[in-house]
């Protein structure tokens, strides 16, 4: 599935889209994430996390689905869905976890996350999911509200582990889509 209109366009992204997915992902981690630890620990993680080779995997295994945002055929934002994977002592089977919605900064307030999140919502819903969860920094105001205004709420807490010293407190957040 893929959606174009006015200046908005949204593409499955497949291995092809590696070096574009690793230049984007590192930079949309560090904007807003980069001061939650220290430079050495976040510049380590996004090498590890977001190197081409790795996002390559990650393309090649059909349960990471990614998505590239364009606006003015410029790349502006991208997410990461895996169907049926449900939270930890979660009772449902059926929902699937937004792992990772990311939008350069440049590209904030013209309403671009909110498309990209309602796409989602859509593919999800046409994936014959009951549910939407995810992990959010407990820091990441901006975040934490926009998941709020669509429907998330706070479930538990999770430690992200940013490197084998320093982990980021964060909330799971789960929509019910019944």
């Amino acid at each position: 599935m893929n959606i174009m209109s006015n200046n908005v366009s949204i593409i499955k992204a497949n291995e092809t889209f590696s070096d574009l997915l690793s230049e984007i992902a590192k930079i949309t981690f560090i904007e807003s994430h980069g001061s939650s630890a220290e430079s050495e620990d976040i510049n380590n993680y996004v090498a590890e996390n977001y190197s081409i080779d790795n996002l390559k995997k990650e393309l090649q295994d059909s349960a990471n689905i990614y998505h590239i945002l364009y606006y003015n055929h410029q790349i502006a934002g991208y997410s990461k869905i895996i169907l049926n994977s449900p939270y930890k002592n979660s009772k449902t089977k059926n929902v699937s976890k937004l792992e990772r919605i990311y939008l350069l900064k440049r590209f904030y307030n013209l309403g671009l996350g909110q498309k990209l999140f309602e796409f989602n919502v859509s593919f999800i819903k046409e994936n014959k999911q009951t549910g939407i969860w995810l992990f959010v920094w407990k820091k990441n105001q901006r975040a934490i509200t926009f998941y709020q205004k669509n429907g998330f709420v706070s479930i538990d807490s999770y430690d992200f582990k940013i490197s084998k010293n320093h982990s980021n407190p964060n909330h799971l957040m789960f929509l019910n889509l019944k």
